[in-house]
C-alpha cells in the first residue's frame, strides 16, 4: 500500500514525464535490450522500430501516474494488457527486469532531479502496479489451466490446413501435437503464436484473432500478408514459409474483446483483416442456431481482397443475417455491395436504439465508424472495439 506521501510524490513527477515524453520509453527499451537481449524473443521488434511500442508504454506510465490514487479507473486497461501478457507468457521475473530498467532510466534521464524521495516513491509505485498485473495474470493462467483442454505457457501444435481466403488472406488450422483436447474460447479472442522465421535473428511472438467457432480440437487463424511498407515478418512467414506438418508453439486463447450474447440485435462492423473476429462471431451464432437479428457490415479495397465472401452468403441462409460490403476501388452490381467509404447512414435497418455494435479494423477506420454511430444516436457503451498492436484508445 502506497503512503499518501508516495502518491503525492509520484503525481508531482507528471510534468517531468510529460517534458521528457516518449524519449523516456525509447531510452528504457534501448537500455533493457542491451542488458537483457533475451527479451528480444518476447517483444515485437517491428513495433520497436516503428516507435509504437515506446509511445504505448509512455502513455501507460503517464496514465498510471495520473490515476495512481484512483486505480479502478485503470481496470479495463489492466485487463486488456494482462490478456496480452498471457499470450506472451509474461511471468513475475519479467516484472523484476522491467522495474530495474525503468528506475534506472528515470535516474539516467532526470539526473539530480531524481531524488531519493522520488526514487523511493517510484519503486513502491512500480511494485504496486507489478503486483496488480501479476495477480490478474496468475488468475488468467490458472483459469486456462483448469479448463478442459487447458494449459499454461507454450504448447506444440502442427499446421494441418492452409486455405486461401482472398488475395491477401490465408487461413491456417492448427492441431495439438499431443492430440489432446484444446481449450474453448469466446468469439473475438486471439491466439499467441511463437515461430522462428528464417529471416529473423530472434524468436517471434505475435497474436492473431481466431476466425472460427470453438470446436475443442483445433484452432483457426486468418492472416493477412503485409506487403505494403515494412513487410510483415511473421505474417509473411506464415503465408510462405510455414508448411503443412510444420510445428509452432501456441499460447492459450486470450483477449477481453469478446462477443456477449445478450439476446439483442448484433451489428458487426469491420475493415480489412479486421473481419477475423467477426467471422468467429458469425460462425458461433450459426452453430448455436441463433435467431437474433444480425447485421454484418464490411469494408475492403476490392472484391479480390474480400475474404469469406462466399461463406458469409452461406451463413445468411442459416441466420437472420443482413450483410453489406463497401469496396473502395471496385463497383459491383450486387445490391448489398457499395462503392467508396462505408456510410452507415445509408443502412436504414440498423438497430440503433437497442443493438450491440462490434468494431474491428485499422484505428482510423474504427474512429470513422464509431463517430458515425455516435452521430446516429448509438450509446457509446453499446460500441465495442478491438485494436491490433500496442493499444491505442479512441
Amino acid at each position: 500500500m502506497l503512503s499518501d506521501q508516495q502518491i503525492s510524490t509520484v503525481k508531482s513527477t507528471i510534468p517531468l514525464l510529460e517534458s521528457v515524453g516518449p524519449s523516456l520509453t525509447q531510452h528504457f527499451y534501448k537500455r533493457m535490450f542491451e542488458h537483457n537481449p533475451e527479451l528480444k524473443d518476447v517483444f515485437n521488434m517491428a513495433h520497436q522500430a516503428e516507435g509504437t511500442q515506446s509511445l504505448a508504454l509512455f502513455n501507460a506510465i503517464a496514465a498510471y501516474a495520473k490515476y495512481i490514487d484512483n486505480l479502478p479507473m485503470l481496470t479495463s486497461a489492466v485487463q486488456r494488457i494482462a490478456h496480452k501478457h498471457t499470450s506472451l507468457d509474461i511471468r513475475p521475473a519479467h516484472y523484476d527486469i522491467v522495474g530495474l530498467h525503468l528506475i534506472e532510466t528515470l535516474r539516467e534521464l532526470a539526473g539530480d532531479v531524481f531524488t531519493a524521495e522520488i526514487e523511493d516513491a517510484w519503486v513502491a509505485a512500480y511494485g504496486q502496479l507489478a503486483q496488480v498485473f501479476i495477480s490478474v495474470e496468475n488468475g488468467l493462467y490458472e483459469s486456462n489451466q483448469a479448463q478442459e483442454g487447458g494449459w499454461q505457457g507454450p504448447r506444440k501444435f502442427k499446421l494441418v490446413e492452409k486455405r486461401i481466403e482472398s488475395e491477401l488472406v490465408k487461413s491456417l488450422v492448427f492441431e495439438p501435437v499431443d492430440r489432446k483436447a484444446v481449450i474453448t474460447y469466446q468469439p473475438g479472442q486471439y491466439l499467441g503464436i511463437k515461430v522462428k522465421p528464417i529471416t529473423s535473428e530472434n524468436l517471434e511472438m505475435r497474436q492473431y484473432s481466431l476466425s472460427d467457432q470453438a470446436n475443442g480440437e483445433s484452432y483457426r487463424i486468418s492472416v493477412k500478408r503485409e506487403a505494403m511498407g515494412v513487410p510483415g515478418l511473421v505474417s509473411n512467414f506464415l503465408h510462405d514459409g510455414l508448411r503443412l506438418g510444420d510445428e509452432v508453439e501456441l499460447f492459450a486463447p486470450a483477449g477481453d474483446f469478446v462477443f456477449k450474447n445478450k439476446g439483442k440485435p448484433v451489428v458487426a462492423i469491420s475493415a480489412g483483416v479486421g473481419l477475423t473476429p467477426m467471422q468467429a462471431i458469425l460462425e458461433s451464432l450459426a452453430e448455436q442456431r441463433s435467431e437474433a437479428e444480425i447485421h454484418y457490415l464490411h469494408a475492403c479495397e476490392n472484391h479480390e481482397q474480400h475474404s469469406f465472401k462466399k461463406r458469409v452468403k452461406q451463413l445468411a441462409s442459416k441466420l437472420n443475417l443482413t450483410h453489406h460490403t463497401w469496396y473502395n476501388q471496385d463497383h459491383d452490381p450486387e445490391e448489398s455491395v457499395h462503392h467508396g467509404l462505408m456510410d452507415l447512414s445509408t443502412i436504414t435497418t440498423l438497430p440503433l436504439e437497442e443493438g450491440d455494435f462490434y468494431l474491428c479494423g485499422p484505428v482510423g477506420f474504427m474512429q470513422f465508424a464509431k463517430q458515425q454511430l455516435l452521430n446516429l444516436g448509438v450509446d457509446s457503451d453499446r460500441i465495442h472495439y478491438e485494436v491490433f498492436g500496442p493499444h491505442q484508445d479512441f
